[in-house]
């Protein structure tokens, strides 16, 4: 049994010796009573809670267990939902239920997770990975990456939602698993699957906002958001206002539910240049701090480019998320969304590759300001790159992939460029095979908020000259039509079919490539260099060999010269066997490249 999963919760109910015991903040509040209604489908029955000095309503239900269903009424109020219950059987509006996390036998004692450097991201949304859409679906798939070279997967936000479909970003129950992926130990056997297969895994966390439905906080204490500070989805949460303390206990709590009752390996945290804090030390830190103390990673999706955020003099973050990459690449491959900012050059990609980010200070056109600060000085492994991820194929109108945008040479250029890399690298669930379904927003909100959420989307997209008349913007999807997330579902019989296998074969000789020799996952700076050759270069300087990563991402014929040195070309990403009609010419003893079309040349030194 882990250690952790009989410690005692800020809030919740929690097994002890004698029972359950509930405890519930509520500073303002005179009285609280818990409603029982026992597994065992004995007569329900009901708990006075005592208030302490801090807030704290708490009692112990004797003879209480798991599998007891209980609600609170407060101040005569209710009853409502415990905001932090393991689980929400029926839904977030209704009864909470008692979940025993020590029950679970775990069987990966001997796991140890990959360093950083080591490590590959997969992101998946558990509806829409399987046909099935569930944690036990998943377990099916972890072969097929650990066959692909995966050793990290990266799940979007489980915490329970309203409904039965949502890509998890109006998570409400945050200790609470999502009903409808399965059950909070069914989350556990996935984690312990995964393990067992080499892979460790890491959950997408929201701490900047809770959903706008079944977010039962505020029946509670007022003190758990400032009012009078505004964020894209409503009142800032209160991490440095008055009362402050207990509010930070709960999110901290919640970090510490996942990786010591879970085994979570790591965290992504979501848009953490919107977790407001003014505090002398930043919840951020407190949070990696937590991390650390388990042996835990933290990953944050931060748009600022700020070092501050992954300096461990600074928040402690061990990486983030370095978009401007994927950007560029978006922009070089047809897609015009970021063309304000970016070019998709080879001189921008090169600036990339080497210093992690694009904007170190530089005006940001789209934003009016400048944007981010000097990266040179930290490792690589610290900037997670990708070129596709939920946002980036969601937040298109119809949820289309970059493959289907780009040319088939282009994007499998880009795919082994991401992957050969020397920042740490993501690939999005389906884009190994360019999976020809898409990834579309999906919710399945009350009628009103459901109505409120469908005209928002087309808004959205009013901006764009192909849907500002009405009839355009109705081609939209609608995020409440179930159709619109079944169509999300990835059609996993495309990996046995051509062209999605050699796809998938170039991914898989590209990860071999990168486990093989770790002078292709360098440690340091010393173990790289960045050219620019008219093509992006990258060079790197291995124990026994030199590595040469050549791209070429425009649609153009260009002539490269090389670095003087004895070159043997190891693949091209225009090989027959991924689905190209053939490499580039060579010209070894001139060390001169003829591209005819986008293409990525990997080379090495000879003896």
């Amino acid at each position: 049994m882990n250690e952790g999963a009989r410690r005692l919760r800020p809030q919740g109910a929690d097994i002890v010796a004698d029972g359950v015991r509930y405890r519930i903040w509520a500073p303002e509040r005179l009285h609280v009573e818990v409603r029982i209604q026992p597994a065992k489908g004995c007569e329900g029955r009901s708990l006075m809670l005592t208030k302490d000095a801090g807030g704290y309503h708490c009692g112990v239900d004797l003879g209480g267990g798991a599998g007891d269903r209980y609600q609170y009424v407060v101040d005569g109020e209710g009853p409502f939902p415990d905001p932090a219950s393991r689980s929400q059987p029926e839904g977030v509006h209704d009864a909470s239920m008692v979940v025993d996390p020590s029950v679970y036998a775990w069987k990966d004692a001997g796991w140890k997770c990959p360093p950083l450097r080591d490590l590959v991201l997969y992101e998946i949304h558990v509806g829409t990975f399987t046909s099935e859409g569930t944690f036990s679906a998943v377990i099916g798939k972890l072969p097929h990456l650990r066959d692909l070279g995966i050793n990290a997967l990266q799940i979007m936000p489980v915490a329970d939602f309203p409904g039965a479909r949502n890509w998890g970003y109006d998570g409400v129950s945050l200790f609470a698993p999502a009903r409808c992926y399965g059950a909070p130990d069914e989350l556990r056997a996935l984690v312990d699957a995964a393990h067992a297969q080499g892979i460790a895994v890491v959950l997408d966390v929201v701490y900047n906002h809770l959903g706008a439905d079944g977010n039962y906080l505020g029946v509670y204490s007022r003190f758990y958001f400032k009012d009078e500070v505004h964020t894209p989805w409503g009142a800032a949460l209160n991490y440095d206002g008055q009362q402050h303390p207990a509010v930070r206990e709960y999110f901290l709590s919640n970090v510490v539910c996942w990786l010591d009752e879970f085994h979570f390996d790591g965290l992504r945290l979501d848009a953490t240049h919107a977790i407001l804090d003014a505090s002398s030390r930043h919840l951020l830190a407190e949070i990696a701090d937590a991390a650390h103390e388990r042996g835990a990673f933290v990953i944050a999706e931060d748009e600022r480019n700020l070092p501050a955020v992954i300096a461990p003099d600074g928040h402690g973050m061990d990486a983030v998320y370095a978009d401007d990459f994927c950007h560029s690449v978006q922009v070089a491959l047809g897609d015009r969304s970021y063309q304000e900012d970016f070019t998709g050059s080879a001189a921008e990609l090169a600036d990339e590759l080497w210093h992690g980010w694009h904007y170190r200070g530089q005006l940001s056109k789209h934003l009016g300001a400048p944007r981010g600060s000097s990266s040179g000085h930290l490792p690589p492994e610290k900037f997670v790159f990708c070129i596709s991820n939920h946002d980036q194929v969601g937040n298109r109108a119809f949820g289309e992939r970059l493959h289907q945008i780009a040319t088939p040479e282009a994007y499998r250029a880009a795919s082994a460029l991401l992957l050969l890399a020397p920042a740490t690298p993501m690939l999005f669930m389906g884009q190994e095979w360019g999976a020809g379904t898409p990834f579309q927003y999906f919710t399945n909100h009350n009628d009103e908020l459901g109505r409120l959420v469908t005209e928002g989307r087309r808004k959205e997209f009013a901006r764009f000259p192909e849907f500002r008349d009405p009839e355009s913007a109705r081609m939209i999807p609608d995020p409440q039509n179930h159709e619109t997330f079944m169509r999300s579902k990835l059609d996993w019989t495309e990996t046995a079919r051509s062209p999605h296998q050699e796809l998938l074969a170039l991914h898989r000789e590209c990860l071999r490539l990168r486990s093989n020799d770790p002078a292709l996952r360098p440690v340091t700076r010393a173990g790289w260099d960045v050219l620019d050759l008219g093509a992006a270069a990258l060079r790197y300087f291995g124990q026994h060999c030199e590595w040469l990563v050549l791209v070429h991402l425009a649609p153009t014929a260009l002539a490269v010269t090389l670095p003087s040195a004895r070159w043997r070309c190891i693949f091209s990403t225009n090989d027959t066997r991924f689905g190209g009609s053939g490499a580039a010419g060579f010209d070894p003893v001139a060390c001169r490249v003829a591209f005819t079309q986008p293409e990525l040349l990997v080379m090495q030194t000879t003896p």
